[in-house]
């Protein structure tokens, strides 16, 4: 008598049916095209946490330069200003504060201006 493990194969189709909700027509209800669709799902969200990181840090530094140019600055000479002055904030928090609290990201800059002169 052979064994057919039905029982495991079923856990391991079911294991990619549910990961297949919300996808649509036979993405959904056929196990082959489910898991083609579902490994292809994973291969993209593995490439694009990589690739959101590398989105963000673009993001912030546009809205960096943006606010930068208001103040008459470039944005490398922004940074490069910071780096002498040796505040250690990041391009995440210089983009929220530009963004949320400009008042405060003028002081910022004003005080690495300042700190910088005086050296």
């Amino acid at each position: 008598m052979r064994i057919k493990g039905g029982l495991q194969t079923k856990k391991r189709h079911n294991k990619y049916l549910s990961m297949a909700k919300g996808y649509r027509g036979g993405r959904r209800n056929l196990y082959r095209s489910v898991r083609e669709g579902v490994e292809k799902g994973l291969c993209y969200a593995y490439r694009d946490r990589r690739a959101r990181k590398r989105e963000m840090r673009s993001l912030w530094i546009i809205r960096i330069s943006a606010a930068a140019k208001q103040m008459g600055l470039s944005y490398s000479r922004l940074i490069d200003t910071l780096n002498k002055a040796k505040f250690a904030v990041d391009r995440k928090m210089l983009a929220e504060m530009a963004a949320t609290d400009p008042t405060n990201f003028v002081k910022l800059v004003q005080a690495a201006q300042a700190a910088v002169s005086a050296a």
